[in-house]
């Protein structure tokens, strides 16, 4: 460990703008990782492991330590609840970490954030902890369901409830256990600038494992990397990182030569990028009139992320506009071949990546987004010309969000027909949760 940073100091700070300044935890974890990009691998990695780790089974957490604390976590100050949870994780999932040195680096945290009165509190529960933590058992499965999948999981409870209504014991344990594992980096081959081979061997040089993506040919999944922005690869643009769910839109649209392709709500760009590539790839054997895609998105920030993946990717048939999706614009109706509505969601599919969307989204939320989802579908139909296509889309596994409002939609917009859809769950080392449906216009 580095003796110029206090890893887990760093840590703190991370869980303190997550749970207490209510940050969100990707953007607060990256910012880290890209500060402290000089440390060494070993401690960027456990800068990550820990503050991810921490996030993904603060339920679980919080149950271990009021079973011996007097104070429960909830009446604690902000700081010696997360110098807690960060003991605690350390406890169950750092093996290489010994008790001791962990009850001790607590304390010392403690101390240098100002609580010398409390060290004492904090290193009895911890050492309390250590030495039975082999004896903390579950809810009864049987007797307590809902909490022994939340406590299990650590996913609030009325999460549970929500998905029991819709998935068997089984589903429910295979896609909440991939929640609490480190997802793939899934990445899509940029034909523009190299082959799958190519790449393949290029990663292999700059140290990366690479495995193959089975359920996309044009697909990798990277391992054993530090940082993306160190690799040439990346930096020159061979590859776009995307979740394979996500590659799904663009494969179900099917692009054709010459087609206008409308992305309403696009940032960062992954899928706006991945038609503009199959279009180029479909013009460039066929004399035709070239293509475009339009990325839109709301904020002047969210349109400078997507133009740094479109300068990056190296693509000439794709453009980034700031437009709110919520808002007619006349001049494209009836113009476009594709749109594509991948709408603000709860995020339910991707917790695996954004642990603190659990403890934020309510289920009053899920229903002020399925509204925002129906009003931005009813504006956006409008700009599919006779015979395009509609493909809505979120990464979340909510029925409300999901299959009713593609019913709703159905019921208010006949002259749309339902080609297929699809609920994604999360798999284990291989996806995110994904909804996708293909409507077609008559």
């Amino acid at each position: 460990m580095t003796t110029e940073v206090n890893l887990r100091e760093l840590v703190l700070e991370v869980l303190l703008a997550v749970t207490r300044d209510q940050e969100y935890s990707h953007t607060v974890i990256r910012d880290m990782m890209d500060k402290y990009q000089y440390l060494g691998k070993h401690e960027r990695n456990f800068l990550k492991r820990v503050c991810e780790g921490t996030l993904e089974h603060m339920i679980w957490i919080d149950y271990v330590i009021n079973q011996f604390s007097k104070v429960k976590v909830n009446k604690m100050k902000p700081h010696i609840r997360c110098i807690l949870r960060i003991g605690v994780y350390e406890l169950k999932f750092m093996d290489a970490i010994p008790p001791s040195a962990t009850c001790n680096e607590a304390v010392k945290l403690a101390r240098k954030r100002g609580f010398q009165n409390l060290s004492g509190f904090v290193n009895g529960v911890l050492r309390n902890i250590s030495r039975n933590l082999d004896n903390v058992s579950l809810p009864d499965a049987k007797q307590s369901p809902i909490q022994y999948f939340s406590v299990k999981y650590s996913i609030p409870e009325w999460m549970i409830e929500m998905w029991r209504e819709t998935y068997s014991q089984q589903q429910m344990e295979e896609f909440l256990g991939a929640f609490l594992l480190e997802p793939p980096t899934s990445v899509r081959v940029n034909p523009l600038k190299s082959t799958k081979e190519e790449l393949r061997r290029e990663l292999a040089l700059e140290g990366v494992t690479v495995r193959d993506n089975e359920a996309f040919p044009g697909a990798l999944y990277l391992e054993n990397y530090d940082f993306l922005g160190k690799l040439p690869s990346f930096r020159a643009g061979k590859f776009y990182v995307q979740d394979v769910s996500s590659m799904q839109v663009a494969l179900w649209a099917q692009p054709k030569p010459g087609d206008y392709i409308l992305d309403v709500c696009a940032a960062p760009g992954g899928k706006s990028i991945h038609l503009a590539e199959m279009l180029w790839q479909a013009e460039n054997q066929q004399d035709v009139v070239p293509g475009t895609v339009e990325a839109r998105d709301l904020t002047e920030y969210k349109v400078s992320l997507i133009e740094e993946n479109i300068g990056r990717c190296g693509l000439p048939n794709i453009r980034a506009v700031q437009a709110d999706a919520r808002n007619l614009d006349e001049a494209q109706i009836g113009r476009a071949d594709i749109v594509v509505a991948d709408l603000p969601c709860s995020g339910l599919g991707v917790l695996g990546r954004k642990a603190d969307i659990k403890y934020r989204v309510t289920p009053r939320e899920c229903q002020e987004l399925c509204r925002l989802q129906r009003e931005i579908l009813h504006t956006v139909q409008q700009y599919v010309k006779p015979h395009g296509i509609l493909m809505y889309s979120t990464c979340t596994i909510n029925l409300m969000e999901n299959e009713e409002n593609v019913k709703w939609f159905l019921k208010d917009h006949p002259d749309f027909q339902l080609e297929r859809q699809r609920q994604i769950l999360p798999r284990k080392g291989q996806n995110d949760g994904f909804f996708l449906a293909k409507l077609k216009k008559q």
